[in-house]
């Protein structure tokens, strides 16, 4: 079951990557972006993405480096929704089987 802290956390990282994306654009909405800048503003979400993940590289787990190096490997053939739902569901697969 999920504690206080735990929901605490999801609920942070959830609006910290909605306020990274929506800040962007309102600070930019009257100017002219360039495509660069465009690519810049829709790139931050996975950016926080990434920072959420990267503790599992010093996980001493093996569900978890697992789960991470199918994640990489997914990240490096499909977009992110589908890498996102890959690393969820290897995570919580590996755990299951490897009882970590």
């Amino acid at each position: 079951m999920l504690d206080a802290p735990t929901i605490a956390t999801i609920a942070l990282m959830a609006l910290g990557t909605y306020l990274t994306r929506i800040l962007g654009y309102l600070a930019l909405r009257n100017r002219a972006l360039s495509l660069r800048m465009r690519y810049v503003l829709e790139s931050v979400p996975g950016c926080v993405l990434i920072s959420v993940i990267a503790p599992s590289f010093v996980s001493d787990r093996p569900a978890d480096l697992l789960a991470l190096a199918i994640t990489i490997f997914a990240a490096t053939r499909l977009s992110i929704l589908p890498t996102v739902l890959i690393g969820i569901a290897s995570a919580g697969l590996l755990r299951h089987i490897l009882g970590a």
